[in-house]
């Protein structure tokens, strides 16, 4: 994959690079798949992240056979689970910063706020023997 740099690369070094036509590039951005920035002289420059969403689109188009109408929506599917990924990261890191706050004070929890109830673990009687 391409490193991610500020480097912007024009569309004739990108269709060279990963041997497609200009033309398809232009598709990709037409069909909302690549969203290339634009030099003030309106020439197309491709980031590093929009080579990586073009290896995607490569790789779903050339080796699985997927039309654009399904990469379309594998791309947005992709991205909704990036933004699901970090909103659990976040919440579990909050869990965590509330566990450290809980535990280095415990005199203070309280059992009817806990997650899951304390329950007072105590053996269980000895059952009688049977003869």
């Amino acid at each position: 994959m391409a490193r991610k740099s500020k480097a912007a690369y024009m569309i004739s070094a990108v269709a060279e690079q990963y041997a497609i036509h200009p033309q398809t590039l232009r598709l990709y951005e037409r069909e909302g798949l690549l969203k290339p920035s634009r030099s003030e002289g309106n020439t197309r420059l491709y980031t590093g992240e929009d080579l990586e969403r073009l290896e995607v689109i490569l790789h779903l188009t050339r080796d699985l056979g997927v039309n654009l109408a399904g990469v379309d929506i594998i791309l947005n599917m992709r991205e909704k689970m990036g933004q699901m990924h970090a909103q659990i990261q976040e919440f579990v890191a909050s869990l965590n910063r509330e566990l450290v706050a809980h535990t280095a004070h415990p005199a203070e929890a309280d059992e009817r706020n806990t997650l899951v109830p304390v329950v007072n673990a105590r053996p269980p009687a000895p059952a009688a023997r049977r003869r």
